[in-house]
């Protein structure tokens, strides 16, 4: 089993929270200051931890604070040599340049520059080395093998940064979420909620995000933020082993509907074929009753995330509607494979579906069936029944 961590950000997440709930998990303050003095820049912060409460939970904040006055703004490359040159544990390397290179791509592409020249003065060049290598020392101290991560809250309002005012969510912190199809809401706060070190630890470390997953739950740590907001302003920070009896496969999918009533029914059929061919996993339609007892129809597109701009692109061009909505879900599935038996009318291909190395479900596919049906001119169930035939006797012995 392995020990995995789930980073809960009800009220966002900023490198200091995610070093405060690593330190209220039990990771030495005196073992992560002695690491990072590795770098070579213990003469520009100071480093100490505190417990704090919030609508009274107490959690752990970690301060960063800057003893000299920074005389120039550190590029990428110059924090990646300081990170090599330290002598740290493999996987906190390795994550932290994982960290900062997600994070120089994303204000990169803000500033329409390589991320190689990036200077990171909008995230305080000082507290983000801290913050991120504190981080992923932390984390490889724990011994965690996968990181996971809840949905993020947009925040709202302005925050002041090196170029003026900027709009929250800042540009960078946009970036990020769209590099890796970050789900996020509104939980009607307006501030800062995710900060650009916060995003980036999450989106470099993260191998999925959504809902909790299956686990067993060892420990919470609860790192504070800074600011009061009406609900509590702690990031929590989950424990626990993988368990192989309950995990699932899943995946995030996107849920799109729009109903219509004053559609002729004959776009139906090729808003089906095009949409399919744009890569949807399902498309449906049922009948409802609208406003003023109008018969129309709600159509239901299933799509993986990075489809929905093309999705929403047709159902607009091949529709009447005005308005699509869309919702994020996760699904499970089973592991599915393609075999293929040899009939006396041919080659038929067989969907199997198993889990955890049992076999649920053999589906013989429809259109191999329906084309052997035609050319023979034989029914449809008795391809079918033939190709599941042939499927047992080439296959069962082995795989049931």
């Amino acid at each position: 089993m392995k020990k995995i961590a789930y980073l809960d950000c009800p009220s966002g997440i900023a490198g200091d929270m995610c070093l405060g709930a690593l330190v209220d998990l039990g990771v030495p303050l005196e073992y992560l200051s002695r690491q990072l003095k590795q770098l070579s820049i213990e003469q520009e912060y100071h480093f100490w931890a505190e417990i704090v409460k919030q609508h009274g939970q107490q959690g752990t904040k970690v301060h960063v604070d800057l003893t000299v006055v920074e005389h120039h703004h550190r590029h990428l490359p110059e924090i990646e040599h300081l990170i090599q040159q330290a002598s740290l544990p493999p996987k906190a390397t390795q994550w932290s340049l994982k960290v900062f290179h997600q994070l120089a791509v994303a204000e990169g592409a803000v500033h329409g520059i390589p991320p190689e020249q990036v200077h990171f003065h909008e995230v305080g060049a000082t507290d983000a080395i801290v913050d991120i290598v504190g981080t992923c020392l932390g984390l490889d101290w724990l011994g965690i093998e996968e990181v996971y991560c809840s949905a993020m809250p947009t925040g709202g309002g302005t925050v002041k940064a090196a170029h003026g005012r900027l709009s929250v969510p800042v540009p960078a912190v946009v970036k990020l979420w769209q590099s890796r199809h970050v789900p996020i809401y509104s939980n009607g706060i307006e501030a800062e909620l995710v900060t650009p070190t916060g995003a980036a630890i999450a989106t470099a470390l993260a191998t999925q995000f959504g809902p909790p997953p299956a686990m067993t739950l060892q420990k919470i740590g609860l790192g504070a933020g800074t600011k009061v907001f009406s609900i509590p302003n702690l990031l929590r920070l989950w424990i626990g082993e993988s368990n192989a009896n309950i995990i699932r496969n899943t995946e995030t999918i996107t849920v799109l509907e729009t109903q219509i009533d004053d559609l002729n029914p004959q776009a139906i059929g090729y808003l089906y074929e095009v949409l399919f061919e744009a890569g949807a996993l399902d498309v449906f339609t049922q009948a409802i009753s609208m406003k003023k007892s109008r018969p129309g129809l709600l159509l239901t597109v299933i799509c993986y995330p990075e489809k929905v701009a093309e999705c929403e692109r047709i159902i607009f061009r091949e529709t009447t509607t005005l308005g699509i909505r869309r919702l994020n879900q996760e699904r499970s599935f089973l592991e599915r494979d393609i075999q293929l038996v040899h009939t006396e009318y041919g080659t038929i291909r067989v969907k199997v579906a198993q889990k955890d190395q049992e076999i649920l479900n053999i589906q013989p596919e429809y259109e191999d069936c329906a084309a052997i049906a035609k050319q023979y001119d034989l029914p449809w169930r008795k391809i079918h029944q033939i190709a599941l035939q042939a499927w047992y006797q080439n296959y069962s012995k082995n795989t049931l």
